[in-house]
């Protein structure tokens, strides 16, 4: 939700302007594409940082045959609960 939030904020910092140049030199009034290509890019970015951790994990899981943090599964109770 953070990263919506700042993408977000990034994309209304450009001021959207409707039917001008995103060019300089074209018109005297001009779109600013910055906000649009740091908006982009952070999805992208995000999408790459998911798609690691997703593979990180199901690595972590086939190797180590379970998907506990330190690798140790632990020890049942008689219950049959960790």
């Amino acid at each position: 939700m953070l990263s919506y939030a700042v993408n977000l904020f990034l994309f209304s910092s450009g001021r959207l302007s409707l039917n001008q140049a995103a060019v300089l030199g074209y018109s005297s009034d001009y779109a600013d594409p910055l906000p649009q290509a740091l908006v982009l890019t952070a999805i992208v970015i995000g999408f790459a940082m998911t798609a690691f951790v997703v593979i990180l994990a199901i690595r972590g899981r086939a190797d180590l045959g379970n998907d506990h943090v330190n690798g140790q599964v632990p020890e049942k109770d008689k219950k049959g609960k960790a």
